[in-house]
């Protein structure tokens, strides 16, 4: 196949009119550092962000490259279908979670980001570590959706796919480092409203393809392959609900989505906003499921792609970009891949504003520097954008699977954060001493359970695990179980170091965290001894003495 000139020239004119949008909110940035500080303003927008950017903003966060592609890639799957298609349920109760008890909280104590807690209860060395899960999150979520680029171009205009993860990283990292926050949201507002329309304008071409069967048919008949609406057999129920409630759970513990929240003018906006941002992702992802519906409805043998079938090829991670080129007219995958652009640039951005904005204000000003100036926290930002644009770019040319790499980016911050942060919110009492027994306990559990995408074997061989083709299978909810037992480490070693401290059962100088203060330690009364007994001598006085 040729190189596509059209795709290409429509291409650069979507980057550049992206590109012109963050460099203009970078104009309206500087002119809101007159009258805010400047790391305030590049990390929450000066705290007055609009309910109709910061709904847009933080649903098109979250709409990703590797949402669109992920999701036509589980629907057409044969051994997975809609029935585990859970980010879109996942998201919507992550959201409305987030509205009723973590938005209150967050914004009570005018927080900067979502480490700020964990540093005020735990400490800054205890929160340098849980600050590392975060950074792992956000880089591999920047890698998984700037590889689902290259994959889409590599497919449509027939260019090689590390080009289009450089120039879309390269885009992505200028724009947010001139203009912060501002130009992340407003930019944001520009490609959801392209990719709605782009997508919604592909999935009619591809439904009514020839070679294409009734999706209502294939739904529930086989056809050209096993049902795509797929079934969930009693045996993966556990492994279902386990992925189900860590989409729910560990889609909160995250500075991408408390970055909104922190930025919205009231906390009542800041709920609203993520009430209907969580549905905005569910209306978002219909034509995704279409076309993946539509992928396992055609007979390839009928189009230029022939057979082997994607799945067959080992291609299912790129089958939303093979639909567009091979099922819709030319100027229609275009369009598809202008969407595709857009659900990456939307995500990238945020996860690059949110890694930097966490080390410069939470290790650089806060340990490293406390001293540091406006100037310094804002050129740490800038540094950092581009050292963690060039790794998640880096690791984007490692991706196999879209979704295995979107999936595994939250897995350390679902069994290992998300507990941290329900306790310094909601747990009263809790101290470093549980945070870092939970950390390490939790760290250790979650390697000992195996990953198959990282070809790590289970140490621990939980109920119904089972070798299917070589590959050890958990379907057992090891990852909610994991985040459970770090939970309850937390709060068990929490309360019985300070209760051991204050019953001077430990040793005072043992605290080396200093998480007990000195009016909580109980001092024991002096013994009497009973044989000697105690001598008192009372001296009485008369007052009319005194007196006279």
């Amino acid at each position: 196949m040729a190189l596509n000139i059209p795709g290409l020239v429509a291409t650069i004119v979507f980057y550049a009119i992206t590109l012109a949008t963050g460099i203009w909110a970078a104009w309206k940035t500087k002119k809101e550092e007159k009258n805010a500080n400047r790391s305030e303003v590049a990390m929450v927008g000066s705290r007055n962000m609009n309910i109709f950017v910061g709904l847009f903003t933080t649903t098109a966060t979250w709409v990703g490259g590797g949402y669109i592609n992920g999701t036509s890639e589980i629907v057409y799957l044969p051994t997975r279908g809609l029935a585990w298609v859970l980010a879109p349920v996942g998201y919507v109760l992550a959201f409305i979670i987030g509205g009723l008890f973590f938005v209150k909280p967050m914004r009570s104590k005018s927080y900067m980001t979502m480490m700020d807690p964990l540093q005020e209860t735990y400490g800054n060395t205890m929160g340098t570590l849980l600050f590392l899960p975060t950074l792992i999150g956000d880089v591999f979520w920047f890698a998984a959706i700037l590889s689902a680029l290259g994959a889409t171009m590599s497919v449509i205009l027939d260019i090689r796919g590390y080009l289009a993860i450089i120039i879309s990283a390269c885009t992505v990292i200028l724009y947010t480092l001139l203009g912060g926050l501002y130009s992340v949201a407003y930019t944001d507002v520009i490609q959801l409203v392209f990719m709605m329309v782009s997508l919604w304008t592909c999935v009619p071409f591809a439904l009514l393809n020839s070679a294409t069967k009734s999706i209502y048919y294939t739904a529930v008949n086989e056809f050209y392959q096993v049902p795509w609406i797929g079934k969930l057999e009693t045996e993966y129920l556990g492994r279902w609900l386990d992925e189900l409630l860590y989409v729910a759970l560990g889609s909160i513990p995250w500075q991408l989505y408390f970055q909104r929240v922190l930025a919205a003018s009231s906390s009542r906006q800041a709920r609203l906003t993520s009430y209907f941002a969580g549905f905005g992702c569910v209306f978002m992802v219909i034509p995704s499921v279409l076309i993946g519906a539509v992928a396992a409805s055609t007979d390839w043998n009928q189009t230029s792609y022939g057979l082997p079938t994607p799945n067959e090829r080992g291609e299912s991670s790129m089958i939303l970009p093979i639909v567009l080129q091979y099922l819709c007219p030319t100027y229609v995958s275009i369009a598809g891949l202008g969407a595709i652009a857009a659900a990456v640039m939307s995500s990238a951005d945020s996860a690059l504003l949110s890694a930097s904005s966490m080390l410069a204000h939470n290790i650089y000003r806060k340990i490293l520097r406390k001293k540091a100036t406006e100037k310094e926290v804002v050129c740490i930002m800038r540094v950092s954008m581009v050292v963690f644009g060039a790794a998640a770019a880096g690791l984007a040319f490692l991706s196999n699977s879209v979704y295995d790499l979107w999936f595994l980016s939250g897995e350390l911050v679902y069994a290992l954060l998300f507990p941290q942060l329900c306790c310094v919110l909601f747990i009263p009492n809790t101290n470093t001493y549980g945070s870092a027994a939970g950390f390490f306990f939790g760290f250790l559990l979650r390697l000992l359970a195996g990953e198959p995408s990282l070809k790590i074997s289970p140490i621990i061989h939980y109920p119904g695990c089972s070798l299917v083709d070589g590959v050890y299978i958990q379907l057992f909810p090891f990852k909610t179980f994991t985040m459970l037992l770090t939970l309850g480490t937390i709060i068990a070693v929490s309360y019985l170091v300070a209760f051991l401290f204050k019953r001077n059962i430990l040793p005072r100088r043992w605290d080396v965290c200093s998480v007990i203060k000195e009016s909580e330690v109980s001092v024991p009364l002096p013994e009497i001894d009973e044989q000697a007994g105690l001598q008192i001598n009372i001296v009485y006085i008369n007052p009319i003495e005194i007196h006279t």
